[in-house]
């Protein structure tokens, strides 16, 4: 009956604020570093904001995933289409008519949804939206890397009581752009350059990882490969072509991007948009290779969360997707890391396989009631990813085994419960490293990132017409390892085998078959007495550094090319 009184009187609550409920409560709004407020938006100033409508099904949806996903299940490899998600998840008429509603009895304009009718983005004036959401009030900042400007509100928003059945989480109010921890590293001393090579290049990767010159796309399937930028940064063409020429001459390469996806700026190239699109088209070479730029973003929205929307809009979509975004686990709303965690699901229904950077802060670090513990990294951390951390040559210089590159993201989350597949592989870990840190630090339940590694350290890249060396961080290994499984889609597609899709299931049924063990190093931590700055350490088999290891492509070809 409350509820009911609630919803009759809904339209006065815009002024009133009673029967109001917060969607994100735990949402951190503290600052981000860097960022500086330039004072209240014009109240007539437009927003675009996304409403996440609630979605039916998902239980079901996940047991479709584990059977789509699981090379034991006779589901294995069908994939659902996006229609098929769309009819599954898509929210009630109820939920839908009732949102559209009140949004436009605000004044919403030029309302639009996506193929699966679980987002609707709006545009609104400020005051209409500091009406209708309380207690919002948007300021326009500026900071990142690239001084950009973004619009958020450094206050809570509140929802009408009765939309909580109905509505998961408002886009576009709170979460900054991420900022990207990729760095530049001092070159290491070495006397003599025989039988050396001086930083990481293509050709590194490919004799590291026993690919030969064959190993390259065959140019004749619908195979496809994309990266996705967040952080207002684009790549050149003229970069990627100077990258090739210097470092592409011994494989077959395409010498452009096959698809821009958004809006690809003319300013100067961005460091982490050039490793992305020339790594990826330099492992995964000859294959077709799509970027997202920031889609459609606008100081109101949030460039991650647009990424999320193409992908449920699209019926045909690049078959690998990397991505070297992260934010802090703790600085996320439970609202929207458990939404963003249900996107994901849809993807890996569809059979995408998305890889996410582990993250360059090794286990992390914070204080929680005055106690230190590590911190863990999402998306890293979701159960529905495949997450890659960094290596780094056992001598700089040389073509040799790997170990740790300390900075490699990994850990235990501390929203989402270990999944099943990888029950087996973290219980060995726990009961046979003689490294363990305390178990106060991290969540030995949850779930436990990275599932893989490859060569972080040391990598050369092209940008804005220059050569520029010893670049470092988990950025560079995402899209090494993906272009390898685009190498692998490539000989299941000719062979009319369907795509890898979620590689994890597999991944860990096989115990890291195809990879190389990476068992020296240790990633990382809080510096105090406890733990001096060490968090995990690499060991046997699968461990929270490393994952299962690095590729060595013809055996992890055979590994995954059947059934």
């Amino acid at each position: 009956m409350r509820l009911q009184a609630c919803f009759l009187g809904l339209f006065a609550l815009f002024v009133t604020g009673k029967c109001s409920y917060s969607p994100e409560p735990d949402q951190q709004l503290a600052l981000p570093p860097g960022w500086v407020s330039l004072g209240r938006v014009d109240s007539e100033e437009e927003l675009s904001l996304t409403f996440a409508l609630r979605q039916q099904n998902v239980e079901r949806l996940s047991e479709l995933v584990q059977a789509v996903s699981d090379p034991g299940s006779p589901r294995y490899g069908k994939y659902l289409t996006l229609e098929d998600v769309a009819e599954l998840v898509r929210p009630s008429p109820l939920t839908f008519r009732t949102v559209q509603k009140w949004l436009l009895a605000a004044g919403a304009q030029n309302c639009h949804s996506v193929t699966t009718r679980d987002f609707l983005t709006c545009w609104l004036s400020v005051r209409q939206a500091e009406l209708l959401l309380s207690g919002a009030e948007f300021h326009r900042y500026v900071g990142g890397p690239g001084e950009i400007h973004v619009i958020r509100s450094p206050r809570p928003y509140q929802l009408p009581k009765a939309l909580a059945p109905h509505v998961d989480f408002v886009g576009g109010l709170h979460r900054f752009p991420p900022t990207s921890s990729l760095r530049q590293r001092p070159e290491p001393q070495v006397s003599g350059t025989v039988g050396l090579h001086l930083g990481v290049t293509p050709s590194v990767i490919r004799q590291r990882y026993n690919l030969t010159a064959q190993d390259v796309g065959s140019g004749t399937t619908n195979n496809s490969q994309a990266c996705a930028q967040f952080l207002e940064q684009y790549f050149h063409d003229s970069d990627l072509a100077e990258f090739m020429r210097l470092f592409g001459g011994n494989f077959a390469h395409q010498a452009s991007v096959a698809r821009v996806v958004g809006q690809q700026g003319r300013g100067r190239a961005g460091i982490e948009a050039s490793l992305d699109v020339e790594y990826l088209m330099s492992a995964g070479a000859n294959i077709s290779t799509w970027v997202y730029s920031s889609p459609g973003r606008h100081e109101s929205q949030e460039p991650f969360l647009q990424w999320l929307l193409v992908l449920s809009n699209e019926s045909a979509l690049p078959h690998v997707h990397t991505v070297s975004y992260g934010d802090d686990e703790d600085s996320l709303s439970s609202a929207y890391i458990q939404r963003v965690n249900t996107e994901f699901m849809k993807a890996a229904a569809r059979g995408l396989t998305l890889l996410f950077a582990s993250g360059d802060s090794g286990a992390g670090c914070w204080s929680v009631s005055g106690r230190h513990q590590f911190r863990p990294s999402f998306p890293a951390s979701s159960p529905y990813v495949t997450t890659v951390g960094g290596t780094s040559f056992q001598n700089p210089f040389r073509v040799t085994n790997e170990i740790v590159d300390y900075i490699s993201g990994g850990g235990f989350s501390n929203v989402f419960p270990q999944p099943s597949y990888q029950e087996e592989a973290v219980a060995q870990f726990l009961s046979s490293s003689p490294h363990v840190p305390p178990s106060s630090y991290f969540n030995a339940s949850g779930r436990a990132y990275p599932d893989v590694a490859a060569l972080s350290d040391g990598y050369w890249v092209v940008s804005n017409s220059v050569p520029i060396p010893w670049v470092s961080g988990t950025s560079a290994s995402t899209p090494v390892f993906g272009g390898l499984l685009s190498l692998i889609n490539e000989h299941r597609i000719l062979s009319g085998r369907p795509p890898l899709g979620f590689l994890n299931p597999r991944l860990y049924k096989q115990r890291g078959a195809g990879l190389f063990d990476v068992t020296h190093g240790c990633h990382e931590s809080c510096l105090n007495e406890e733990v001096q700055g060490q968090g995990f350490c690499s060991g046997p088999g699968w461990d929270p550094v490393t994952g299962w290891g690095t590729p060595n492509f013809p055996a992890l070809l055979k590994t995954l090319i059947n059934p």
